[in-house]
């Protein structure tokens, strides 16, 4: 075979050159085509979690709770300008059992505790059926565990039902009420709080606030 033959079948330097060219040219477009897609996808989460309900969120807007949900005996957390808020929906149950052992706390009318007037009551609640609390313990911060059942052996046969801290074991009542001989000096604090009508709390946003507008 001739070397014209040779030139025709493997391509001249300047076919080559050209080939090359338009292979740079399309590996040059794929890269940057690529680089902008995965830039986009990695922008989404970031701009998901900046989205204007969770920075309205992180300064303390209101949350809403439809506390119909919440079936009697249980307890639901929403978190609210970072701390935890336990809702508790009160059986009449629990209620009745909130009078009988004052003489076992440290603050049972909450006069040294933090809470807005109009839950300085004895169930420190707008509402008997539910206790809003800020879950955080008064001792150093730790989350206290629900231990709603009466006469729990690890907490005493005279035990009420309650909230208990594993951290370094104080004890909180079915109103936030904290028990003699706990680490905690004062009783679980309540945020501001309102209820728009049966069905919905609204964390953050209490009713003098709401009157007063």
């Amino acid at each position: 075979m001739s070397d014209n033959s040779g030139a025709a079948i493997h391509g001249s330097p300047g076919s080559t050159d050209a080939v090359d060219q338009s292979r740079r040219g399309f590996l040059t477009m794929a890269t940057t085509a690529t680089g902008i897609v995965g830039a986009a996808f990695a922008a989404v989460p970031f701009i998901a979690s900046w989205s204007p309900s969770e920075r309205a969120r992180a300064l303390g807007a209101p949350i809403e709770i439809d506390v119909s949900k919440i079936e009697p005996g249980q307890m639901v957390t929403m978190t609210w300008r970072k701390q935890a808020i336990y809702v508790v929906h009160r059986t009449p149950e629990m209620i009745a059992k909130l009078p009988g052992h004052d003489a076992s706390l440290k603050d049972p009318a909450s006069k040294a505790s933090d809470q807005p007037a109009y839950a300085a009551n004895a169930k420190r609640a707008v509402r008997d059926d539910f206790l809003v609390v800020i879950g955080n313990c008064t001792h150093l911060g730790c989350l206290p565990k629900t231990r709603f059942e009466p006469g729990q052996p690890e907490l005493g046969a005279d035990w009420p039902g309650g909230f208990f801290c594993p951290c370094h074991g104080s004890r909180f009542d079915l109103a936030g009420r904290v028990f003699n001989g706990s680490p905690a000096s004062v009783n679980l604090r309540i945020p501001p709080y309102s209820f728009t009508n049966d069905a919905t709390l609204v964390i953050g946003q209490d009713t003098v606030a709401k009157g007063a507008a």
